[in-house]
C-alpha cells in the first residue's frame, strides 16, 4: 500500500472542496424517497441468520481478492471517529483499530507471509458466502454480482515454493460455479470514474454485472471438444452484440466472460481429454483466445492498406522500419508502399518507412476530395478531431464520411486490443475514447446531415 497526503483544499474546485461536497449531498436528498420503510441488518455472509427463512433478492459486490485493503484504509478514519463517537456508539467503537480477522481479503501478511494460506482463506470464505446465497436466494430473481477487476494472470512463488496462478475473476467464478450457480450473462454498467482511464488504460470504465441463476441438478457433462464447438458458435455472436451496444474496448474482455461462462457453467462439468473436469482458468483462457480470434478475423473487413497498417503498427507503432520489410508486407496485403504514401498514412524516405502520427495529418483534409481513403486514415482523422475539437468536431467529420465512418469504430476495438497487449497505455486511450464517444458523435453527425440544405428540382 502506498500512503500519500489525503488533505484536500476545501476552497478549491478540485475533489474534496466544500461546495462540491455540499452539492453532492443536496442532489441525493432532492432525489431520495424517504417515505419507504427500510430495515438494515449487518451480519457475516458465510453464517446462517435468523432472518434467512425469507427468500432474498441478492445483489452483491464481492471482495476483490487482494486488490483493495478496505480495513487497513479504514483505520485512518476510524481513529478519529472513535474519539468523537465512542460514547454514543460504544459497541461499534470498542476496539482500538478496525477489526480485520474476518475481512475476506487475500493478504499474505495476515498469514505469516504465506500466499497459499491467504488464498485458501479467501477461497474458503467466498465459497461459504456463495453457498449461503444459493440457499436463501429467491427462486424468481437472479443473483447479480458486480465486479470491476481487470483480468490479469500472475505466476508467483510462495514460501512453499509452489506456483500460484490466480486471478480475482477465476476465484470468484470458481466460487459461484461450485456453489451451484450458472452465469447467464454479463453486461458493463458505468460505475467507475472515467478520469481514472487517463492515468491507466488498464482501469475499467465500468463494473461488470454477472447475472446468475441456480444450475439444474440434472445438468449434463460435455467434453472439451463439445465445449469449444459451442463456444465458437455462441461467443462471436455475443461479441458482435457487445460491440453494437458500444461496450468500451477497455471493458470488452471482461464483458465477454459472461457469454463465454454461460456456455461453460450451464453444464455439470466440462471434461478434459483425461476425464478430469476443466478448470475455470482454462475456460477463461479459451474465451480470451476466441475473443482475440474474433478481433483478428474482423481485419478481413478492412481494406488492404488498413490491414498492412495494423500489422506494421503492431510491430513498430509509429517508429520507422526497414523499407524492404514494408515492401514485402505490402505484397502480402495486396497493396503498395507508394500507394499508402499517396493515401497520406505513410512516410517513406532514406530506406525507412513509418506510419504518420495523428499530429502529422493534414489540417485541411477533405474526405470528399480524397480518392484513396483507407479505413486506417478515417479512424485516425476521427480521433484527431475528437482530441482537438471534441465530439462536435468529430461529428462534423463523420457527417462528411457517410457510411464509411462506421467501420472506424470496429477498427478502434482492434487497435485497442493491440495497444493493451503491447502495454501502450496512452495510445490505447485514444481508441477507447473514440468508442466511448461514438453514440454522441453519431447523434451529432445525424443533426449535421439533417441540417444540410437540399437542392430541389425545378420543373
Amino acid at each position: 500500500m502506498n500512503w500519500d497526503f489525503t488533505e484536500g483544499n476545501p476552497f478549491s474546485s478540485s475533489s474534496g472542496n466544500f461546495l462540491g461536497q455540499l452539492d453532492y449531498l443536496t442532489k441525493v436528498l432532492e432525489n431520495s424517497v424517504p417515505n419507504i420503510p427500510a430495515k438494515v441488518n449487518q451480519h457475516d455472509a458465510t453464517l446462517a441468520n435468523s432472518d434467512d427463512a425469507t427468500p432474498k433478492l441478492i445483489s452483491t459486490d464481492p471482495p476483490y481478492y487482494d486488490n483493495i485493503g478496505y480495513a487497513d484504509l479504514a483505520d485512518f478514519f476510524y481513529v478519529w471517529l472513535r474519539r468523537s463517537l465512542q460514547s454514543i456508539y460504544p459497541d461499534l467503537f470498542s476496539t482500538l483499530l478496525v477489526p480485520k480477522a474476518q475481512e475476506l481479503v487475500a493478504t499474505p501478511y495476515r498469514f505469516d507471509g504465506s500466499k497459499q494460506k491467504a488464498q485458501a482463506f479467501f477461497e474458503e470464505g467466498l465459497g461459504k458466502a456463495f453457498n449461503r446465497m444459493h440457499e436463501i436466494s429467491h427462486a424468481d430473481y437472479p443473483l447479480t454480482v458486480y465486479y470491476a477487476f481487470k483480468q490479469a494472470e500472475t505466476d508467483q512463488k510462495g514460501k512453499e515454493d509452489e506456483s500460484i496462478a490466480s486471478t480475482g475473476w477465476e476465484t470468484m467464478l470458481e466460487g459461484l460455479i461450485k456453489a451451484g450457480f450458472s452465469i447467464g450473462g454479463t453486461w458493463p454498467m458505468r460505475s467507475e470514474l472515467t478520469g481514472n482511464l487517463k492515468k491507466n488504460v488498464s482501469a475499467l470504465a465500468s463494473s461488470i454485472v454477472l447475472v446468475c441463476r441456480p444450475r439444474p441438478t440434472d445438468a449434463a457433462k460435455i467434453t472439451r471438444r463439445q465445449f469449444l464447438t459451442e463456444l465458437k458458435r455462441e461467443l462471436p455472436k455475443a461479441l458482435k452484440t457487445l460491440q453494437q451496444g458500444n461496450v468500451a474496448p477497455v471493458d470488452l474482455a471482461q464483458a465477454s466472460i459472461g457469454p463465454g461462462m454461460a456456455v461453460f457453467s450451464q453444464y455439470a462439468a466440462v471434461l478434459e481429454n483425461d476425464g478430469s473436469p476443466m478448470r475455470v482458468r482454462t475456460a477463461l483462457q479459451l474465451i480470451n483466445q476466441i475473443l482475440d480470434e474474433f478481433l483478428t478475423e474482423q481485419e478481413g473487413e478492412f481494406d488492404g492498406d488498413t490491414r498492412w497498417a495494423l500489422t506494421w503498427f503492431e510491430q513498430y507503432q509509429f517508429e520507422p522500419g526497414q523499407y524492404g520489410d514494408a515492401e514485402t508486407l505490402s505484397k502480402a496485403k495486396n497493396t503498395s508502399v507508394q500507394g499508402m504514401v499517396d493515401a497520406g498514412i505513410l512516410e517513406a524516405k532514406g530506406g525507412k518507412v513509418r506510419l504518420l502520427k495523428r499530429s502529422e495529418l493534414k489540417s485541411d483534409w477533405n474526405p470528399n476530395s480524397d480518392s484513396r481513403m483507407p479505413d486506417w486514415e478515417i479512424a485516425q482523422y476521427l480521433i484527431h478531431e475528437l482530441d482537438q475539437k471534441g465530439e462536435m468536431g468529430a461529428a462534423e467529420l463523420l457527417a462528411k464520411l457517410g457510411n464509411r465512418g462506421e467501420i472506424a469504430r470496429d477498427l478502434a476495438y482492434r487497435l485497442y486490443s493491440l495497444c493493451d497487449r503491447k502495454g501502450w497505455a496512452q495510445e490505447g486511450i485514444a481508441y477507447n475514447s473514440l468508442v466511448i464517444s461514438w453514440p454522441e458523435i453519431t447523434r451529432l453527425a445525424s443533426e449535421f446531415t439533417q441540417s444540410e440544405p437540399v437542392q430541389s428540382s425545378l420543373f
